[in-house]
């Protein structure tokens, strides 16, 4: 017995922008803390919004990005500090 309607096109399309959108915040939140969590979850989430043809493809793009450069502040900290947190 199913309960909802299914899924369909509009909601997918809607899932995925909002997917876009999540890794961009994500991403740009994870500059400033929590880069070893939030980088690779950016990283996924815009990589699904991408394969799945999101209608705000830069915004994922830019939730690529920023992921993955929450990865590089977080290994040049690693390797400044010698410690996987930061040090203030």
């Amino acid at each position: 017995m199913q309960l909802t309607a299914p899924a369909g096109r509009r909601t997918g399309l809607r899932d995925t922008d909002g997917m876009a959108v999540a890794s961009f915040v994500l991403g740009l939140l994870g500059l400033l803390v929590l880069n070893v969590f939030l980088g690779p979850i950016a990283i996924v989430l815009a990589t699904v919004a991408l394969v799945r043809g999101t209608r705000r493809p830069g915004r994922a793009w830019l939730g690529l990005g920023l992921g993955i450069a929450d990865l590089l502040v977080l290994a040049a900290f690693m390797q400044a500090d010698n410690t996987i947190s930061w040090s203030i």
